[in-house]
């Protein structure tokens, strides 16, 4: 009767969690469009680094001088490291320059392939980079 308590307690714990994972990690070709490639330079806001992706925002002036704040999104924490990246590397008030692809729903979301950094490329551990290109 215990056991039986405590498997679906367990199973009722994992079921009230599933939908919120599921909406945290997607596939690259669901939220992003690689053939609207676009390139943003601008100063970070807000950095998120957690899994399963980092997240950076910037503000952007476009030709106007009107500024827009957009959503940038890197691989996941681990990746990064590998790839050269530390946490502290995006400081709040520092100019990047980023390359990526848009999101379909036109927002001002990016799934970033490269980030230049103090004059340093780095790879931003992208799911939708072509494999061809490497």
């Amino acid at each position: 009767m215990k056991r039986s308590l405590l498997t679906l307690t367990a199973a009722g714990l994992i079921a009230l969690g599933l939908p919120t994972f599921l909406m945290a990690h997607h596939s690259f070709a669901a939220e992003y469009d690689r053939s609207k490639p676009i390139t943003l330079m601008g100063t970070v806001t807000k950095v998120e680094w957690m899994n399963p992706h980092v997240y950076f925002y910037i503000d952007v002036k476009d030709t106007d001088g009107k500024t827009s704040n957009w959503a940038l999104e890197l691989g996941n924490p681990a990746g990064l490291y590998r790839r050269g990246w530390k946490k502290e590397a995006l400081k709040i008030g520092g100019t990047v320059t980023v390359e990526g692809s848009m999101s379909k729903d036109g927002s001002h979301r990016v799934n970033a392939s490269t980030v230049v950094l103090d004059g340093k490329r780095l790879f931003a551990g992208s799911s939708g980079e072509d494999p061809e290109t490497k």
